[in-house]
């Protein structure tokens, strides 16, 4: 990526994230994570995370995807001084929060597990003969 395309993306990743937090944001924590700008900069990748428990993040996700033009609208009033064109915004749902929670979790159970085959070990008695 060019100099150019980085400094793009990280102006619509901090300006998207304020947009989402003040307006977007009910019962559930969004955050922009990733923005990575065509070489062209006509697009925009915006990678968002979400944050909601007790709630279906796709259900949020497809809400933000059902109001991307008013979104890009927001956007444009914000960037207007800095950028000529307003790309158009492709949202992705960034699972990396999930993908990690769940490695958490396995490496957990594994700990438990070997716990538990310690404990078990430890209180076996000992068949040895003398």
């Amino acid at each position: 990526m060019s100099i150019r395309t980085e400094r793009v993306g990280a102006v619509i990743q901090r300006d998207l994230g304020h947009i989402l937090q003040r307006e977007y944001q009910h019962d559930s924590i969004l955050t922009v994570t990733k923005v990575r700008m065509t070489p062209d900069l006509k697009i925009a990748k915006v990678y968002i995370s979400i944050f909601a428990p007790q709630q279906d993040t796709d259900n949020i996700f497809e809400y933000l995807e059902s109001h991307n033009a008013d979104i890009r609208k927001k956007l444009a009033r914000k960037v207007q001084n800095q950028l000529r064109e307003v790309p158009e915004l492709h949202l992705y749902k960034d699972d990396t929060a999930e993908y990690v929670n769940r490695l958490e979790q396995l490496f957990d159970q594994i700990h438990e597990e070997r716990q538990e085959k310690r404990d078990s070990d430890d209180q076996e008695p000992s068949t040895d003969k003398e």
